[in-house]
């Protein structure tokens, strides 16, 4: 008979990797005018340039890479450099400084001057809820997940109050969060946690990124939505509106208070809502439980969750993460789901997506497993019958008595510091010394508890050449009892 070797077609990595950061196809290129790309954004880190995203290769792009590589083969980037005293300034990204510390700065010190009235606080409230939703139902479950789709009016009210949270666009937030997910916890992770909770919580966004870790995502998904190209080409101009404007008239329009809409409807909202979102990137993987898996730093906490609109089952989002709920259970605080699925009910959002409760099953129990494997291995269990050396029944003969051996299962067992312990009495223990006590030890005596089975694997010393060994020890027993029954 002819046989024939046929060859798989192996996966070409380079490809893959292509795919994933969206670099094997041309993507249109969305242009913010001024400021507006960059507002919130460490573009050294996750920028995508115009080349790098059109190419239809990678060619290009390793050459690029290799060129980057060279530049600073010889030379450190500033972001390598301990702080001192004379390139802090170098190392500080001071737009962001500006806006995630410099503006909430001002607006403190002008709070120590303002009182709001009552409505504007809870103006502030409902601007905060609005931005914070939009950020977690919209920002992150909807676009940078896939989660649901959602209708156009669902959409734009997502893009408007989501730039009220000044954390960027949805292309270069997307963007960003994709590639967290793809490097969680290496240098290529935009917030990674291993380098501190300050770090991934502010530090990361107020220091320039090492352009030797950029990484890259496929969001050609996101540049494809007309609501995300409309949203990243005017974010300034929404951004300023939503977060600043908005509140300063409604508040001072219908009862007056235009500062106080400003500072506490805008700057404070804004503030809140960012050190929210911060919490997911720091907190959510500090502290907290891992019921799924523990190799990643990503946490399930209660705390967390209060504080994120529901972000703070961090370990499940990072097993699940296209799965539209954070939480499971119906006691675990997650607002943002509970919207996403009042808007299903609505007819405002649609293909909900879960996980089977199967594959969440399997990685609980996993998880669980694992960890009993760990504290398994800090127990004593005896020596495996496979590391044990094998004696014949003259060998046993000869030093049973005098050592204090008995077999059970075919396992010998020196059971001689054990006799003033044994808790039915010495008597029995010493009449069984140079015999197998098999049958006595399974029931025919005392049908032994699970506690004697796991002493009694501790004592093992050999096995019995030529006999059947069974380091069970309980199948003897179940073995004797089924016998007695039959009898």
């Amino acid at each position: 008979m002819t046989t024939t070797t046929e060859q798989l077609e192996t996966v070409e990595i380079t490809k893959l990797n292509a795919i994933a950061a969206g670099t094997n196809k041309k993507v249109p290129r969305i242009v913010a005018a001024g400021l507006g790309g960059k507002l919130m954004g460490t573009a050294d880190l996750v920028k995508v340039t115009a080349e790098e995203i059109t190419q239809d290769s990678m060619e290009s792009l390793a050459e690029k890479d290799a060129r980057e590589k060279a530049k600073y083969a010889h030379k450190k980037h500033i972001s390598e450099e301990p702080w001192t005293t004379k390139n802090f300034s170098q190392k500080i990204n001071w737009l962001n400084l500006i806006l995630v510390a410099g503006v909430p700065a001002i607006g403190m010190g002008a709070a120590l001057t303002i009182t709001p009235q009552v409505k504007t606080l809870v103006l502030a409230f409902v601007l905060y809820v609005f931005s914070g939703i939009s950020i977690t139902a919209g920002y992150h479950r909807l676009y940078a997940h896939k989660s649901y789709d959602a209708a156009l009016p669902v959409r734009m009210f997502f893009a408007f109050f989501g730039a009220g949270a000044i954390e960027g666009s949805i292309k270069w937030w997307g963007h960003s969060h994709r590639v967290h997910h793809r490097y969680t916890d290496t240098p290529r992770d935009p917030y990674d946690a291993r380098r501190g909770f300050w770090y991934s919580h502010m530090g990361w966004m107020l220091q320039k990124a090492n352009p030797k870790n950029r990484a890259r995502a496929d969001i050609s998904d996101l540049v494809a939505d007309k609501v995300v190209v409309f949203q990243h080409k005017h974010y300034l101009l929404l951004m300023v509106f939503s977060a600043f404007i908005l509140p300063t008239l409604v508040a001072g329009y219908f009862w007056g208070d235009y500062w106080g809409g400003f500072i506490y409807g805008g700057v404070f909202k804004s503030f809140f809502i960012q050190q929210a979102t911060f919490c997911v990137n720091s907190l959510a993987h500090w502290i907290g439980t891992q019921p799924f898996d523990d190799r990643r730093t990503p946490r399930d906490h209660v705390l967390t969750a209060f504080v994120t609109f529901g972000e703070g089952y961090h370990n499940f989002h990072h097993e699940f993460p296209s799965d539209y709920r954070n939480a499971l259970k119906w006691y675990q605080y997650d607002p943002t789901k509970m919207v996403i699925y009042a808007l299903s009910q609505l007819g405002l959002a649609w293909n909900l997506k879960k996980f089977s409760q199967n594959a969440i099953e399997q990685g609980l129990l996993q998880q669980q497993q694992k960890k009993l494997d760990r504290q398994r291995q800090k127990l004593n269990w005896g020596s495996s019958v496979e590391e044990l050396p094998v004696w014949t029944r003259e060998e046993f003969n000869q030093r049973a008595k005098k050592e204090g051996l008995i077999i059970i299962s075919g396992i010998i067992h020196n059971v001689k510091n054990f006799i003033k312990e044994h808790p039915g009495g010495q008597a029995l223990i010493r009449a069984t010394l140079g015999k197998d006590a098999t049958d006595a030890f399974s029931g025919a005596v005392y049908r032994h508890s699970n506690a004697a089975h796991n002493i009694l694997a501790t004592m093992r010393v050999a096995v019995v050449k030529d006999v059947s060994v069974n380091a069970n020890t309980f199948d003897a027993q179940e073995q004797y009892m089924e016998k007695e029954k039959q009898n």
